[in-house]
């Protein structure tokens, strides 16, 4: 699971990288969206890289969601029975909500890919025109989609700052010291993603970016 989920965490990371470059104009922006078509040609045909990091993202994907479950009833079968009395036992917001905030992230994710990858949901919907496709998607008068958005990416927030933590500790972050780091580095992790994913759709929505 901590694998995985470093393998997304880079992929978020990229991503919002690139979304950050409608800041730059349209025209950068749009130069940007071609060019992650032919990245890899001559060497690959068009898209293909494409096509093979979407390939590569599902399988992790699945292999994420493949540890949840073998954890959680590796968790079930160690206590078959019910405790008859339990202690409220101490835990964050987020990792009490993972499971949750999975879901809710995963459908996020089926819409987007319908919204700005494939575009049958997209008021535009225009493949040659990524920065016209994002200005469309968060307008005013849609501001529904961008309620939609942040609460998909506040989700996100609680799953990576609880992941993120619990992926330091799984590959070593185990003394106090390094615990209370790890803690510290996922905050701010988790904050700076979605500062960084947020940034895009309020500028629309205000009108910053037009």
């Amino acid at each position: 699971m901590a694998v995985t989920g470093i393998l997304l965490m880079l992929f978020l990371i990229a991503h919002m990288l690139g979304n950050l470059k409608i800041f730059t104009g349209e025209t950068a922006f749009d130069h940007y969206g071609h060019w992650l078509r032919d990245v890899g040609t001559p060497l690959l045909p068009s898209t293909w890289f494409l096509w093979i990091q979407r390939i590569a993202l599902l399988v992790a994907v699945l292999g994420h969601i493949a540890a949840a479950t073998v954890l959680a009833l590796r968790a079930r079968a160690a206590r078959p029975v019910r405790y008859a009395h339990r202690k409220p036992v101490r835990g964050s917001y987020a990792a009490r909500t993972m499971r949750w905030g999975g879901v809710i992230i995963l459908l996020f994710v089926i819409y987007h890919i319908l919204d700005l990858t494939t575009g049958h949901l997209n008021p535009q919907g225009d493949s040659s025109n990524p920065y016209g496709n994002v200005v469309a998607d968060f307008a005013p008068e849609r501001w529904y989609v961008t309620l939609f958005y942040t609460l998909a990416i506040v989700a996100l927030g609680f799953h990576l700052r609880h992941g993120a933590f619990s992926a330091f500790r799984s590959l070593g972050q185990q003394t106090p010291r390094g615990e209370r780091r790890a803690r510290a580095a996922a905050l701010v992790f988790a904050v700076a993603l979605c500062a960084g994913y947020l940034a895009v759709p309020f500028a629309v929505l205000t009108g910053l970016v037009a």
